[in-house]
């Protein structure tokens, strides 16, 4: 059975200025349906990837199918960005009402009058802002604009939606309801989405697949699991979440594991190296556990390390916690077990990580 056209296609796509390569996509598709997260540090190449996909710029070389026909004259370009809608970090509103800002674009395409009614209604109801409907946009809270901005974009019916980093500028009690509501939305509509963030946590909540992005180019792209368990690079592992990245060397290999040399001590990693190769470990905060009495016996872990408490923070939820063990640690551990153990700083601990929860990367995969 044939697997069916991706709704977009990327094709050897480049941005130039000023002579200098600012992107360079070789490829990428998008299926029908599939939320795809950009993420990457400030300048990566998230925005200007968005409005190159969506048409806002121009590009030096390269396609764009959109279901599997080539976007290249200004009939085929108009067309398809009729089929798209963008949301952008601030709002960009019309100095009118609610309603007749979600409507604009319902009128733009010649909807009757009765029908831009009805569908306004129904999404000023799924946004939670039909109480909001005669308002002066000019008098929203920076979380009513974005949901009506949100609104506008869903009243068209996209074929694909494109955000830039829409929960950005929002305070944290209008960005959590804001996106508990985006979600749902995306899910029972089915709307194909490419959106841009820094944010791990949010790719993580929304998307289908991570595109890990730095200096115009992919770096890494795959399920969540994927990019955040098997990330490429040490680049992608420090920015998706791996505190603790250590350099060692493999001193000697049994079966499927082997065992990596790091300032003194020795860690047991599960995969498959030659001995005297130099890897470097990463190891995930919440793989990561503390203890005040560990025996080998009471655990299954293979790597256990004592080590002395040097700093501990505060995270929302949970508690970062660093840890000397001859080399620097860092664990994730929940408020209970903070006050539990008394994980104080100076304080002397066991920390110990299963050999299975430890991805390597060789030398040489910057």
């Amino acid at each position: 059975m044939m697997e069916a056209t991706p709704i977009l296609e990327i094709r050897n796509l480049q941005i130039r200025r000023g002579g200098v390569l600012q992107l360079d996509l070789p490829a990428l598709s998008i299926k029908e349906g599939e939320i795809l997260a950009l993420i990457g540090p400030n300048g990566a190449g998230k925005t200007t990837l968005l409005q190159a996909i969506s048409h806002l710029i121009g590009f030096s070389q390269g396609d764009i199918l959109f279901r599997g026909q080539k976007v290249n004259s200004k009939k085929s370009v108009l067309e398809y960005r009729r089929k798209l809608a963008m949301v952008f970090q601030e709002p960009l509103l019309f100095d009118t009402t609610v309603f007749e800002n979600v409507a604009s674009g319902l009128k733009i395409r010649g909807t009757s009058a009765s029908e831009t009614q009805s569908i306004v209604a129904r999404h000023l109801n799924l946004f939670g802002i039909s109480q909001l409907s005669p308002r002066s946009a000019r008098t929203l809270s920076g979380g009513e604009a974005q949901r009506t901005s949100l609104a506008r974009a869903f009243a068209i019916g996209p074929e694909v939606l494109f955000l830039d980093e829409p929960f950005m500028s929002l305070d944290p009690p209008s960005r959590e309801s804001l996106m508990d509501d985006l979600e749902r939305i995306l899910r029972e509509t089915g709307t194909t989405t490419i959106f841009a963030t820094h944010d791990r946590l949010e790719a993580l909540r929304l998307a289908d697949r991570i595109a890990v992005m730095n200096f115009g180019r992919i770096v890494q792209i795959g399920t969540p699991r994927e990019v955040m368990n098997q990330p490429v690079n040490e680049f992608v592992a420090s920015f998706v979440g791996v505190e603790t990245i250590l350099a060692g060397k493999v001193v000697r290999k049994d079966g499927g594991t082997f065992v990596v040399a790091v300032s003194g001590h020795e860690i047991e990693v599960v995969g498959g190296v030659e001995t005297g190769e130099v890897v470097r470990l990463c190891i995930r905060p919440e793989n990561v556990v503390l203890s005040t009495h560990l025996s080998e016996e009471a655990t299954s872990a293979r790597n256990i390390f004592q080590g002395k408490i040097t700093k501990t923070t505060p995270m929302g939820f949970f508690h970062r916690v660093q840890v000397d063990c001859g080399f620097p640690l860092v664990a994730y551990v929940t408020h209970h077990s903070l006050n539990e153990l008394s994980l104080v700083e100076g304080k002397d601990v066991k920390a110990s990580f299963k050999a299975t929860a430890i991805h390597f990367v060789r030398k040489g995969e910057k």
